[in-house]
């Protein structure tokens, strides 16, 4: 970049000198050096990057510019084969800064990683290079330190800061247990992380080689362009040999018809044209990756502009992927002495429905009742004693079988309840001691930014959306009704390979898009059109198999994604059309008229960074908010400026 910024003002100041000497009526060797000095600077560098393509047996459309600039001297216009040299250099340097902040958009992201940790020892501690971190070592995070290395959390608590990551505007609070990723800012807690990836291969690592790699893939618009700017090039050199032999023919004179065929190969050249598509694409690949949205390059970008199908897993995806108490239904006493109970029954158990039974108690406060000598029986549920005493009575927690086995009946009363319990997808937990005290439900709730996700996509066109899930069917079609899905579209207890027969179905209806956790979902991800997966934060799987990741969990960002390839199509659709008609004016002014050729090369040279400069438009991308936002999302597209 500063080496070509110099190349261009060598060549403007020479273009200048010789200028403004010929104004003044300086020595002719004066003005000569000065226009010396622009083909030298502009016009050598040019000339060697023209000879490497063409000893690869390639021509670009620089050639053209080579050309017309020797032409231009050949007939003693050398002040006009200067301007084109200053006003291509020129234009070369501005596009090459405004690509640039596409790439320093993204490039930033390495500016995160920190270069050193701390490390604990035995001894204390120690500061160590980031790449020196071998898994299961612990390193100290201090309040506003960047995390170094990918973790899990062993020690202390803390909000930690992953909108660079994630998109999420909001600090992520953190405690023992919780997952923490390398570039995040730690708050205002001390943690002590156990690292569990290597430097090289942390999520932010990852994440930086994603887009390397998007940004070097080609969308198929891409290929065109430089499939069209190849051969156009060698229609435009015969062209233009052909135009000179028919301007001579006519009895033009030979200085004019050259200087004619100069400006015709400045105005044929499909610079605009060329660059139309990876000017728009690269601003969008940058645009969505700042705000936790990664494209694999612009053909996902560009395919999924023309989805029409959206099918959907349900835990992790629709859903939120983790158990939580949905009822609390004391047959005798209060809520809180059931939830105490079940909590102190549960408290030994390492079943996620446990979990949420603990973490409903923690949430309300409830201290769990202690109970002695816990043990599990699986399949069936928890039993622990009320007492240390060996003739206590049993406590108990867990389904039907195990209230049997307790000699506790339900009565029909309670059987109806628990039948409309379980006919909404829910689990459900029975507890008591010689009788029944209450049962607890667990359910997986839905992600807050589902509702209302299928209007809002319906509106934008898709026509159908789908659900395919290993889930149990009556779990299936509660969270098919709370997102307005019809029953017929819902497909539930799918094996992986199921799913994967029902996406190769529904592809032939039209472009299909398939959303999954990453996990069991990698079969349906790769076949479907566009494969989009939720929680890249985590999920190795999502990053590997997918078109397009959700960085943040955030089922939101899909509408916003969608939005923007459609935007990028439409910007390329608009590059395209302006670069061809302000092609097609320019050649026939010169044809069919005296356009000389300075005018020429600023005709040609602005409508290249107009092109540019619409293109980059979509790095400031903003999409229309939904009407109805989920309450609890944080919708970083249309918030950012």
């Amino acid at each position: 970049m500063r080496r070509q910024a110099w190349l261009t003002a060598l060549t403007g100041v020479g273009l200048l000198v010789g200028l403004v000497g010929g104004w003044l009526g300086a020595p002719p060797l004066v003005v000569g050096l000065g226009f010396g000095l622009s083909y030298l600077a502009g016009g050598l560098p040019l000339a060697l990057e023209v000879g490497g393509v063409l000893l690869q047996r390639k021509v670009t459309i620089d050639l053209l510019m080579l050309l017309a600039a020797i032409a231009a001297a050949a007939v003693g216009e050398a002040r006009d084969g200067a301007a084109l040299l200053f006003l291509f250099s020129l234009a070369n340097t501005l596009e090459e800064y405004a690509m640039g902040r596409t790439k320093r958009a993204v490039e930033s992201l390495m500016e995160l990683r920190p270069d050193t940790a701390t490390r604990l020892t035995p001894g204390g501690s120690e500061v160590v290079a980031v790449d020196a971190l071998a898994l299961g070592d612990r390193v100290l995070v201090r309040p506003g330190e960047r995390i170094a290395a990918d973790g899990a959390v062993v020690a202390g608590s803390s909000a930690v800061d992953e909108s660079m990551l994630t998109g999420e505007s909001l600090p992520v609070d953190k405690g023992e247990g919780s997952a923490v990723f390398a570039g995040t800012v730690n708050g205002h807690g001390v943690l002590t992380v156990e690292v569990t990836k290597l430097a090289g291969e942390t999520t932010l690592a990852r994440m930086i080689d994603l887009v390397t790699q998007a940004q070097s893939e080609r969308s198929s618009g891409q290929r065109f362009g430089d499939w069209f700017g190849e051969r156009y090039t060698l229609a435009v050199l015969g062209g233009t040999a052909l135009a000179l032999a028919v301007f001579l023919l006519i009895g033009m004179d030979a200085g004019d018809a050259f200087y004619k065929m100069a400006t015709l190969l400045v105005v044929a050249s499909p610079c605009a044209v060329v660059i139309s598509v990876p000017a728009a694409t690269l601003s969008a690949l940058a645009a969505a990756a700042r705000r936790g949205v990664l494209f694999k390059g612009g053909a996902a970008l560009e395919d999924l502009a023309h989805v029409r199908i959206l099918a959907m897993d349900k835990t992790g995806t629709l859903t939120r992927g983790e158990p939580q108490v949905v009822d609390v239904v004391p047959v005798e006493g209060s809520e809180a002495e059931l939830l105490a109970l079940a909590a102190g029954i549960e408290a030994a158990s390492e079943h996620p429905i446990a979990a949420a039974v603990l973490a409903e108690a923690d949430e309300r406060g409830v201290a769990p009742v202690p109970l002695a000598a816990p043990r599990a029986l699986p399949g069936h549920g928890m039993l622990a004693s009320l007492s240390d005493d060996a003739a206590a009575p049993a406590a108990w927690a867990g389904n039907r079988k195990l209230a049997e086995r307790q000699g506790v009946s339900l009565t029909p009363q309670q059987e109806r309840r628990l039948q409309g319990f379980e006919a909404q997808g829910k689990s459900i937990v029975l507890v008591g001691t010689d009788r029944l005290l209450g049962f607890v439900t667990v359910a997986d709730e839905v992600r807050p930014e589902a509702f209302g996700l299928f209007d809002a996509l319906r509106r934008k066109g898709l026509k159908r959306f789908v659900m395919l899930t290993g889930d149990h069917a009556p779990a299936a079609l509660e969270v098919a009704r709370q997102l307005d899905l019809p029953e017929a579209d819902v497909h539930a207890d799918l094996l992986p390979e199921e799913k994967l027969r029902w996406i190769e179905r529904i592809s032939q209806e039209g472009k299909t898009a398939f959303v999954g956790d990453g996990v069991n979902d990698a079969a349906a991800l790769a076949r479907a059109h566009v494969g989009v997966a939720m929680g890249g934060a985590g999920s190795d799987v999502a990053l590997e198999t997918a078109d397009v990741v959700l960085l943040a969990d955030d089922l939101g960002k899909l509408e916003g994604a969608l939005e923007l390839s459609r935007a990028t199509n439409r910007v390329v659709r608009q590059n395209l059309t302006f670069a061809l008609g302000a092609m097609v004016v320019l050649v026939l002014f010169t044809l069919f008229g005296e356009l000389p050729l300075p005018v020429a090369v600023v005709g040609h040279e602005g409508g290249t960074l107009l092109v540019v400069a619409n293109g980059l438009r979509l790095l400031g991308f903003r999409y229309a908010r939904r009407a109805r936002p989920a309450p609890e999302a944080q919708d970083e597209w249309a918030d950012a400026a």
